[in-house]
C-alpha cells in the first residue's frame, strides 16, 4: 500500500487546488491572497463589480503578473499576447 501526501488549496470555503506538490500548493495560495488583496484594493476605490466579476478579474491579475508587469512597463498589450502564443506553440509542438 502506497501513502500519498495531498495538499488541499481551499479559498472561502471552496477546494480550489488538490496536489502532491507541496511548491505547487503555496504558489497558487499566495496567487490566491493576491487576488483577495487586489479586490479588497478595487472596491476601496469605489469600482462596483458583482463579486464574480471582481474575483474572476482578480484571479486572472495574479496569475498573470509578469506579464502585466510588462504592460505597465512600456509593453503593448499585443507585444505580450503575442509572446503568449508562441509559448502555446511552443509548449504545443514540446509536448
Amino acid at each position: 500500500m502506497a501513502i500519498t501526501t495531498q495538499y488541499v488549496v481551499t479559498h472561502k470555503g471552496v477546494e480550489k487546488l488538490v496536489t502532491t506538490d507541496k511548491k505547487e500548493a503555496d504558489q497558487y495560495d499566495k496567487m490566491l491572497d493576491a487576488a483577495d488583496n487586489l479586490a479588497d484594493y478595487i472596491q476601496a476605490k469605489g469600482i462596483k463589480l458583482d463579486d464574480s466579476t471582481v474575483e474572476e478579474l482578480t484571479i486572472m491579475l495574479s496569475k498573470n503578473k509578469d506579464k502585466i508587469s510588462k504592460i505597465f512597463k512600456g509593453a503593448t498589450a499585443e507585444s505580450v499576447l503575442e509572446d503568449e502564443s508562441a509559448e502555446v506553440v511552443k509548449l504545443q509542438a514540446n509536448g
